[in-house]
């Protein structure tokens, strides 16, 4: 038996994303969001309120890094989540975090997050249910603590966090249970 719910946005899990760019005075914001992700092999797509600081940041600069939160600083990014920009200029520095200039867009990479996509915008849409925007992944960055053996990120030592939107709470990821593109192949034969 099942029960409903109405249009709830019950999707599990949703990334714990920390958008981070840079101020009209070079000072770094970072914003803790849910509503993005990948849309394609190069891109990134973010749903926000127009009215953020840090969207204002990105239309003014095109640019904007993507890290993912971890459970040794989830207390910071949900802190960079429920203080706005707009009312607390100095939030970041609050945080206690510290960001270094990407090589490669006008962005900050937060160095505590074991990994960053570094996006220049090429899409910024206004629209009645928000303001979608569309990044081009230009680098991918991870601290070499995560990286496994064979040198690429191993999500097992990275210990992101997702957001549950059924009770407002973050969990850990990173047990792993199959190996995608081969689970399935017994239902082939």
């Amino acid at each position: 038996m099942r029960k409903d719910f109405g249009p709830k946005p019950y999707l599990f899990p949703m990334p714990v994303l920390m958008i981070a760019t840079y101020n009209e005075d070079g000072s770094v914001d970072v914003m803790n969001m849910a509503w993005g992700g990948i849309c394609d092999t190069d891109k990134v797509a973010l749903n926000i309120s127009e009215g953020h600081k840090t969207s204002q940041n990105i239309i003014a600069r095109r640019a904007f890094t993507v890290s993912v939160a971890d459970v040794a600083h989830v207390d910071e990014a949900d802190y960079l989540g429920i203080v706005s920009g707009n009312k607390v200029a100095d939030k970041f520095e609050r945080s206690g975090l510290t960001a270094v200039k990407s090589e490669f867009v006008d962005a900050p990479v937060i160095q505590e997050f074991p990994v960053a996509i570094e996006c220049e915008a090429i899409e910024l849409h206004k629209c009645e249910w928000g303001f979608r925007v569309v990044g081009r992944i230009v680098n991918a960055s991870a601290d070499e603590a995560v990286l496994a053996e064979d040198g690429k990120p191993d999500v097992t030592r990275m210990n992101a966090i997702a957001f549950d939107q059924f009770r407002n709470g973050y969990y850990v990821i990173g047990e792993h249970v199959a190996d995608a593109w081969n689970a399935g192949k017994r239902f082939m034969k």
